[in-house]
């Protein structure tokens, strides 16, 4: 654990998130900044710092992330949705540990009158 990472703390519960699933490996949070009607963050409890530090044996850590997106959107009765990695701060990606967004929603008819789209 990096010990200023906020990820780290919240996927330990020493900062506060609002966890939608969780599990021995992977934590699923509530983005404080929503993009979309629905805009999760998917987070290994292991601290990487990014894709671009990910190693050949990190395969498992992957899986598990796009494995828990796929369950938590099907929860959430998302026909279609977004996964997405943002990768250094070039690739917009503001916190230092690896994270999945997971984004959807648009197609509920009450947003639609919201105007959300894509």
């Amino acid at each position: 654990m990096c010990m200023d990472c906020i990820f780290c703390k919240i996927a330990n519960g020493e900062s506060p998130a609002e966890t939608v699933a969780e599990d021995a490996d992977v934590k699923v949070i509530k983005d404080i900044h929503p993009k979309a009607p629905v805009h999760l963050l998917v987070i290994p409890k292991r601290h990487i710092e990014s894709v671009a530090h990910l190693e050949a044996d990190s395969g498992d850590v992957i899986a598990k992330l796009i494995y828990a997106a796929k369950h938590i959107a099907t929860e959430q009765g998302l026909r279609g949705y977004k996964l997405v990695f943002n990768v250094g701060r070039e690739g917009g990606q503001m916190i230092d540990h690896l994270h999945l967004h997971l984004l959807g929603g648009w197609e509920r008819p009450e947003d639609r009158k919201k105007g959300f789209s894509i």
